[in-house]
């Protein structure tokens, strides 16, 4: 399917690269390690047995690996050739399925007969190629129950580590990109699409009457973003002392990260 089909543009740019997706970013340490950390939220946040929504879940990883240690996932995604990979993955699997859903449209009654879900969670940033987050927020609450958990984690919009690198780098403009307000523009694989750096105001401001923030915690505030590699991973000592920092300042300096991960809670309050 292509983006003249009735692809977005983010989502067609990540259609384009979903072949060689896995290949070209799990090699990449830097994104392991803020891996970890998502991941030891999501296993915490959702015991065994639970049955999850992922939101923007590209090829599958993050639902596979809930799904070995016996959650159920319904993976969407935007992106058709993402979906395909990701079912591929799946097959053979009663407690995983993936479809194609962008997330500000997940309304859809297919996705609603399959509701509710004990909890729902987006990783990486998936929400950042949202422009406006209030129907996402609405629809997703139609899809967890009351005092079911949604672990969102985007991009946070004051990252000293990514402004480094771009310094070191020579480029100037994208050391200061994550300050702008409204649209900024991104390219993957030659293909170019907008994003937005929702502040956590914002995202609050969405989520509310139908789920309260628990928590944030920063996801690289001293792991590098991916715009350091591959020379970051050429240095696993150093990657690894960084992680561990990172697990003692993801608190207190959550707004430093290259991402944010935020836990909310769903309210009684109705759809």
């Amino acid at each position: 399917m292509s983006e003249g089909a009735g692809l977005s543009a983010a989502a067609g740019a990540f259609d384009s690269v979903a072949g060689d997706f896995d290949s070209r970013f799990g090699a990449w340490l830097s994104v392991a390690a803020q891996r970890r950390a998502v991941r030891a939220e999501l296993a915490t946040a959702f015991p065994p047995g639970a049955r999850l929504l992922e939101v923007g879940g590209g090829t599958g990883e993050d639902a596979l690996w809930l799904a070995e240690r016996r959650r159920a996932v319904l993976m969407t995604d935007a992106s058709p050739a993402m979906v395909a990979i990701a079912s591929a993955k799946f097959r053979g699997r009663a407690d995983l399925c993936a479809e194609i859903a962008p997330a500000e449209d997940l309304s859809r009654p297919a996705l609603l007969r399959q509701g509710p879900f004990d909890g729902a969670y987006s990783n990486f940033a998936a929400l950042n190629c949202v422009g406006e987050l209030d129907p996402f927020a609405r629809a997703l609450a139609a899809l967890v129950r009351t005092g079911g958990t949604a672990i969102l984690v985007l991009f946070g919009t004051f990252c000293p580590g990514e402004m480094l690198v771009e310094l070191v780098r020579g480029r100037p403009r994208n050391a200061l990109r994550r300050l702008r307000r409204g649209e900024a523009a991104a390219r993957i694989n030659g293909r170019d699409f907008t994003i937005r750096y929702h502040s956590t105001a914002e995202l609050v401001g969405a989520m509310r009457p139908w789920f309260q923030l628990e928590a944030r915690r920063g996801i690289g505030v001293c792991v590098p973003p991916s715009a350091a590699e591959p020379w970051i991973s050429c240095h696993p000592l150093l990657l690894s002392r960084l992680e561990s920092l990172d697990l003692r300042l993801a608190t207190r300096c959550a707004g430093l990260g290259d991402h944010i991960l935020y836990r909310f809670r769903r309210t009684g309050e109705p759809a």
